[in-house]
């Protein structure tokens, strides 16, 4: 995440995490929502930068974008495991 220190986020991940979670209507746990809160942003921001946009600074800005990013891996995960499972 850009702009922010190490505490916020583990914190932006935290909450990312579980907006992601309470919106594809998935069960985690507080370690699994950090982890994709995290891992969201940074493949968020990855692709956004890849498409040349940049989103405006900050954390709230940092939130909206890892939330996306972890909906994003909840939905790809889904769509492995269905697969997988078929």
């Amino acid at each position: 995440m850009e702009g922010v220190g190490w505490i916020m986020t583990i914190i932006i991940g935290a909450i990312a995490g579980w907006i992601a979670e309470q919106i594809m209507k998935s069960d985690m746990g507080l370690m699994m929502n950090i982890i994709l809160g995290i891992v969201g942003a940074l493949v968020m921001n990855g692709i956004l930068k890849a498409l040349d946009v940049i989103p405006p600074g900050g954390w709230i800005w940092q939130c909206v974008v890892a939330v996306a990013g972890a909906c994003l891996l909840i939905f790809l995960w889904r769509m492995i495991a269905g697969r997988r499972a078929a």
